[in-house]
């Protein structure tokens, strides 16, 4: 086991240091850049688009809202990361991980913007809702179906199975180290235990469907954000006078020239960025699977919606352990567990009950989690093959993986969650970067009808270049009769499903020109549709997107 754990360390931190972390500055940069810094100067507008109700779905019952799908991709973001990632990032690479952290989140938010942007457009309408994300987008905006079929197996695995191993496995550390303070002996029968209860519950929520874990989440997540919250500010009350001092060792560590000769800086990026991206997920390609399920008046909606997730899940809730962290010490000793690190954390400010409520709050952040998980990779299975027959068995999967996490060793079910994150990661960013043309297109759309006084709204009347696009056509019209079909499935052949700019069934949904392989997804459109610098439209509109003059 150490041979194999020795490998995976040296594996993640060739892939992640020479390749994935310069990808994701050189794309966070250009996002930011050519979309106007729509992660701060939108931020506002965020909070109202979040406030929107949803429409009616077919059935009678309520689509999922702005808030829903919030929560729902929160669910998913808000786990052990915030916690147990957190405390392991500064454990490893010093408190200057927590700036590397907040600062990816900042720059990382506008792609969030974009990838969500585009679940948005590209999702699809089956009988239990929408769904879509990169999957999706990329099928029908890059027209690559190999591409959307890697991109769903690597996600279903990555997060149905191995993030989850992760959650199940910080569920099980800190039940372990509460019931430990009663005496209760604890070892692999407990926490097989702790495996069977777990994969139980879960059970009970996931065999209902999206729309009552979406329901679950919602009740859930803001509280568990609520509590958790709490105690970091009664730990911050306690220990007032030490604040500035850690604030000042954040910075001091992330930039101090004793950390650069050492190599401290590269550890504190290395370990801030990989941590972030496990908790927030900006980029990753997980959130869009969420964003896309709610039912909005216009693309842009669910990507400020998603990014607003971004900073709540790091500047706030991962905030929170930083301070509870490093208000207790900035030193520690080789081999400890970080949840252990966490309670001790608590109980040294607050008292011994401390440690019983970080793991109550652990495990709802956790278990939403697990929740949240779960519906990324049924919606891509759905993608790959909508068989409930299919189905049950990955819901099976997904029970005996919770239960695997929880007598596995914590090491091991990181070091794999890394893995398989830096390469979803990367075929995700490597989708959205020529897509995110279409992005800031809408992006322009949006920003002018605000500026206009106007709720904005989007119809593929505004933007009739735009291939493959299901659900922004005529309201009403019929779904797509394949879509139906399907359940949401990819095509699973490769003929053109009509003419280039042939409107199918009222949808607004065009044929793939599969020929092209993406080509004309790649220009943004036809050549006299291209958009300005600023993410406007055709020349002779001369505007960007809002800016704050």
């Amino acid at each position: 086991m150490t041979v194999l754990n020795n490998a995976l360390v040296a594996l993640n931190d060739f892939f992640w240091t020479f390749f994935l972390i310069p990808l994701l500055v050189i794309l966070a940069v250009y996002f930011t850049v050519r979309s106007g810094f729509v992660q701060i100067r939108l931020l506002p507008e965020m909070f109202r688009v979040m406030r929107s109700s949803p429409g009616t779905a077919p059935d009678g019952g309520r689509e999922i809202s702005a808030f829903q799908a919030f929560a729902l991709s929160a669910a998913s973001r808000v786990g052990t990361g915030n916690i147990v990632g957190v405390t392991l990032a500064i454990m490893l690479g010093g408190p200057g991980a927590v700036f590397w952290m907040w600062l990816m989140a900042g720059v990382l938010g506008a792609a969030s913007f974009v990838e969500s942007t585009l679940a948005q457009l590209y999702k699809v309408r089956t009988s239990t809702g929408f769904r879509g994300g990169p999957a999706y987008y990329m099928l029908y905006g890059l027209e690559r179906r190999w591409m959307g079929v890697l991109f769903a197996v690597i996600i279903t695995i990555t997060f149905s199975l191995v993030f989850n191993s992760v959650q199940a496995n910080g569920i099980t550390g800190a039940i372990g180290t509460s019931v430990g303070e009663f005496g209760v002996p604890t070892g692999l029968w407990f926490d097989a235990v702790i495996g069977i209860g777990l994969a139980a519950l879960t059970g009970a929520v996931i065999f209902g469907g999206v729309r009552r874990i979406a329901t679950v989440a919602q009740g859930l997540v803001p509280l568990m954000a609520i509590l958790y919250i709490l105690l970091g500010v009664a730990v911050v009350i306690v220990n007032i006078d030490e604040v500035p001092g850690v604030i000042g060792s954040i910075f001091a560590h992330a930039f101090g020239l004793r950390e650069a000769a050492a190599g401290g800086v590269g550890t504190a990026i290395l370990w801030g960025m990989r941590r972030g991206m496990f908790s927030n997920e900006a980029g990753l390609g997980s959130a869009p699977n969420a964003g896309a399920t709610a039912s909005v008046s216009h693309p842009a909606k669910q990507g400020l919606v998603q990014t607003l997730g971004v900073y709540f899940d790091t500047w706030l809730v991962c905030s929170v352990t930083a301070f509870i962290v490093l208000l207790f010490s900035t030193e520690f000793a080789p081999g400890q567990e970080p949840i252990v690190v966490a309670q001790m954390a608590l109980q040294s400010s607050l008292g011994g009950w401390a440690i019983h409520a970080l793991t109550v709050i652990l495990f709802l952040l956790a278990w939403t989690s697990l929740l949240g998980n779960y519906y990324y990779g049924e919606s891509n299975l759905r993608f790959l093959d909508a068989n409930d027959k299919h189905l049950s068995y990955f819901r099976a999967a997904v029970l005996a993986s919770i239960f695997i996490g929880c007598v596995a060793p914590l090491t091991l079910v990181w070091n794999l969650a890394d893995i398989a994150m830096g390469v979803m990661a990367t075929v995700n960013l490597l989708a959205i970067a020529p897509l995110s043309t279409i992005a800031f297109r809408l992006l322009g759309d949006y920003s002018r009808q605000l500026r206009n006084g106007l709720d904005p709204q989007f119809t593929l009347a505004k933007m009739p270049d735009l291939r493959n696009v299901h659900c922004w056509g005529d309201a009403g019209g019929p779904l797509p009769e394949e879509v139906e079909r399907s359940g949401g499935a990819a095509p699973s052949d490769a003929a053109p499903q009509g003419e280039p700019g042939a409107v199918d069934g009222g949808e607004g949904m065009h044929g793939p020109d599969w020929e092209h392989d993406g080509e004309h997804a790649a220009e943004g459109g036809h050549p006299d549709e291209r958009q300005d610098p600023d993410g406007g439209e055709a020349p002779g509109d001369g505007r960007g997107p809002d800016r704050d003059d």
